[in-house]
């Protein structure tokens, strides 16, 4: 499976309140569209070779449109955690699991091996702000789509979604392995049945493009468009770890520890479970945080730079990576990100170092209940995806943290762009499954990070402060929140 050609095009991302984090649906289909012309420009003949079309997305998201597809607002996207309260609210009880009530945990663990994220992140919970603080627009709403739906109704026409989108939802019932909409689930969210898409296969097709679409797009109309999945998914593919218990890290501008199992996994305390892949159902487990490359943008944005440190001999400042609050292992979003420990000797290159070790101490933080789970597989290579994996310093950080050895794959950053076309291929007939189109990918040549043993008692020491300071933090920052 060979990459041809790629490009990447920006679309902005707005945040008009303190959590909230959002995005025009037409900025998407705008990228889109121009990424396809720099395609067919490199690939001149590229209407005429293409077979179908895929589509991977960041999940989570809550786009609702009307009976025609068009956007009522702007979507809330994953990052948004402005339900926090609402869902702590909803899903409390007594007696109490981790904040949940522990009957409501328990039924909604029995039906979806889950819970919706206490943190405000998961579309349950923006489907309940947009019910109570925008009545208006949920009146006018039709269906409730997530990125890649939305994308996939603007080619076909169709309100679909797939096993992954569909499970985060937290209002599927996955005791069978595919996912079906429960009806408990959807009356105790107050979420109408009716708008809801239907659930497909990631490999099966939701429609052919419209002509409309095909315009836009330079490809021919009727061309077949599948389910597709979710960016976590498509990951887990692309890296080849697809073995049950191989696991694979992503670092993006969130982060992730995932694998695929041969059944249902859940660690309520550390907020992570499997969901059901667009794989045949397959649970997937995903350990997720909100930051990684996301803590490299803001330092370089405010004005970091990466420079070499004058203060070598100095341990950096303790720098947690909470900008947009945590989920795995603890599911807060009312943490917030810091530097501890600053002094005068610290300079701009200290700084940068200590942005690469915290987003290293918090994957050891995941990694640790992760690697509790019964099945995973040890002391083998982990792959490592995503474009903030290219930063060297940060992946061996991270390899001398976990004291893991890694495999940088190669094109890391386009790995769910493998995962999603091993989906095409098999709806195309050309492979048997998806698991095994990339089968292959692990045998690559990539750049290996080996863990340095000389290092594991200074990480284990900066560890014991990164979770000190959680702990003593938190309740501040509880505080804190309670005032804003």
């Amino acid at each position: 499976m060979n990459v041809i050609a790629s490009t990447a095009v920006a679309h902005p991302i707005q945040f008009p309140n303190p959590l909230w984090a959002e995005q025009f649906p037409e900025d998407w289909w705008s990228a889109l569209v121009t990424g396809m012309r720099e395609l067919s420009r490199a690939i001149p003949d590229l209407a005429q070779r293409a077979a179908t079309l895929g589509f991977a997305a960041q999940v989570c998201g809550v786009v609702a449109v009307d009976a025609a597809g068009v956007p009522l607002r702007p979507c809330l996207t994953w990052l948004d955690k402005r339900a926090g309260d609402l869902i702590r609210a909803k899903m409390a009880g007594f007696p109490s699991v981790a904040g949940f009530g522990a009957l409501k945990l328990l039924r909604s663990v029995q039906l979806t091996n889950g819970a919706p994220s206490l943190n405000g992140m998961d579309p349950t919970a923006k489907m309940m702000w947009l019910r109570q603080h925008e009545p208006d627009v949920w009146a006018r709403t039709a269906k409730i789509l997530d990125v890649k739906d939305w994308i996939l109704h603007r080619c076909t026409g169709a309100f679909v979604t797939t096993a992954d989108s569909a499970n985060l939802t937290w209002m599927a019932d996955t005791r069978s392995g595919a996912p079906v909409w429960s009806d408990e689930l959807t009356r105790r969210y107050g979420v109408p049945r009716e708008m809801l898409p239907e659930i497909l296969p990631g490999d099966a097709i939701a429609g052919g493009l419209t002509q409309q679409a095909a315009d836009d797009l330079g490809l021919p109309a009727g061309l077949p468009v599948i389910g597709g999945c979710g960016d976590i998914c498509a990951a887990a593919l692309g890296s080849g770890a697809t073995e049950d218990g191989a696991l694979h890290i992503s670092l993006g501008t969130s982060a992730w520890i995932a694998g695929f199992f041969d059944s249902r996994r859940i660690n309520a305390l550390a907020s992570f479970a499997t969901i059901a892949s667009p794989v045949n159902n397959k649970p997937l487990l995903i350990a997720t945080q909100e930051c990684a490359g996301a803590c490299l943008d803001w330092y370089s944005r405010i004005g970091g730079a990466d420079a070499p440190s004058t203060s070598v001999e100095h341990d950096p400042p303790l720098f947690l990576p909470w900008l947009a609050g945590e989920r795995v292992p603890v599911d807060d979003n009312r943490l917030a990100g810091a530097f501890l420990g600053l002094k005068l000797v610290h300079d701009r290159g200290s700084l940068a170092r200590g942005v690469r070790e915290g987003i290293a101490l918090n994957l050891r933080w995941a990694m640790e209940p992760v690697q509790k789970q019964r099945g995973v597989r040890r002391g083998v290579t982990i792959p490592i995806v995503g474009g903030a994996t290219q930063d060297d310093a940060l992946a061996q950080d991270i390899a001398n943290c976990l004291q893991m050895d890694l495999c940088r794959l190669p094109e890391p950053a386009l790995a769910g762009l493998r995962g999603v076309a091993a989906l095409g291929g098999v709806s195309l007939g050309w492979y048997p499954s998806a698991l095994g189109a990339v089968s292959q990918v692990l045998a690559a040549s990539g750049k290996v990070f080996r863990a340095d043993p000389e290092r594991a008692a200074y990480f284990d020491k900066r560890f014991d402060q990164f979770k000190r300071a959680h702990k003593r933090l938190a309740p501040w920052y509880h505080s804190l929140a309670k005032d804003i």
